[in-house]
């Protein structure tokens, strides 16, 4: 077993927000507790959630994300230069849709050092290293902010367009990561939806219909995390989850990898590769030949975490063999394909069913590499 992330029984990082957390964020939306009484109960439920993934065999601990109600537009909303704001649509998933939330630039782009997220990364830190654990902490990539953010949600003369926001994008995502090591991190997720976006012909099509020039986007995309991540600290393991959409159990994209696979797996500069193969969507295992032989990891998302029913542990064995044929096993690991509560209204399976998935993923790594 590796003795360092990402690990070979891995996790992306979100978890199903426990009740006690749902009614405090309830409670404080109407007024009825204050944000120190609401940051209790989260620290009370993060703690009891990274006794649960000890007690699953994992090696790492996040915090579940029971602090956020979104995995990307907290982190976003805390930038200098950046709201959260009410929309007129939200996103469209299978057969559901999300709350009409998005971004939008009113100001030069900066990561302040009040982020909330670096105060939620000390704790993270302090409470996984007190059990023994490797904290990992996630935030969104990026290359998400670069392909979500709409030209008509520039409101500020200081950009001339979408082009004009990325050196500052780049540097606040340095400042971010260097704000995070300060504090202890040591393994950093940038969870991605836009390389899965580059895989699906759909969503180009609606890419272009928005003025997003997609010729050549995944060069664009492994120039921006490059960037970021150049110069980052030797002992700061990076990884990235790419991720087909997650929201109340439904998708977005479909897609193999073999579009972006090459500058992915081969350009970024990332030392793991959370990849979801959970469905036919993902396509096969064949871009994995991509991956340059060598210490970077691809974490297998062969369990699903959009419903409760469980895998069968003989047909993840022989997939992770299917997926050894195109890279080595030493460089393979195994996940969920994705979190399991991407927003705060989590996916449709039980506290009991996704504790059982990630056992599941336990035993199937201690198995097949021990």
């Amino acid at each position: 077993m590796r003795q360092h992330p990402p690990f070979r029984a891995d996790v992306v990082g979100s978890f199903l927000r426990p009740a006690p957390v749902q009614e405090a964020r309830a409670a404080f939306a109407e007024r009825r507790i204050d944000a120190a009484a609401l940051r209790a109960v989260e620290d009370d439920a993060i703690r009891a959630l990274m006794d649960a993934q000890q007690a699953a065999g994992l090696q790492l601990a996040t915090d579940g994300e029971a602090r956020r109600a979104w995995w990307h537009l907290d982190f976003w909303g805390g930038l200098d230069g950046v709201e959260v704001v009410e929309l007129d649509h939200g996103i469209a998933f299978q057969g559901v849709t999300t709350t009409p939330k998005g971004m939008r630039v009113t100001g030069p782009v900066s990561f302040p050092a009040d982020h909330p997220f670096v105060a939620d990364a000390a704790f993270v830190v302090a409470e996984a290293t007190a059990r023994g654990l490797t904290p990992k902490f996630t935030i969104p990539a990026p290359t998400v902010f670069d392909f979500r953010l709409d030209a008509d949600q520039i409101r500020t003369d200081h950009y001339d367009g979408r082009d004009a926001i990325t050196e500052d994008l780049v540097q606040a995502y340095r400042d971010a990561i260097a704000a995070l090591y300060a504090v202890g991190v040591r393994y950093l997720q940038l969870d991605d939806t836009a390389w899965a976006y580059a895989c699906s012909d759909a969503e180009m099509a609606k890419a272009r219909e928005r003025g997003i020039e997609t010729d050549g986007i995944a060069e664009r995309f492994s120039s921006i995390i490059r960037r970021v991540l150049d110069g980052r600290p030797e002992d700061l393991v990076v990884t990235t989850h790419v991720c087909r959409g997650n929201f109340r159990s439904t998708w977005i994209a479909s897609g193999g990898y073999e579009p972006v696979a090459e500058q992915l797996l081969g350009n970024t500069g990332y030392d793991g590769f959370f990849l979801e193969y959970d469905s036919d969507r993902a396509g096969g295992f064949e871009p994995l030949r991509f991956l340059p032989e060598g210490d970077q990891v691809v974490v297998l998302g062969l369990v699903t975490s959009k419903t409760g029913e469980l895998e069968d542990q003989a047909v993840i064995e022989q997939r992770i063999r299917d997926a050894a044929e195109f890279a080595p096993l030493g460089q393979l690991a195994l996940s969920p394909q994705c979190g399991f509560a991407s927003t705060e209204e989590g996916n449709v399976l039980t506290e009991d069913e996704q504790w059982a998935k990630v056992r599941s993923v336990v035993d199937v790594a201690d198995r097949v590499w021990r």
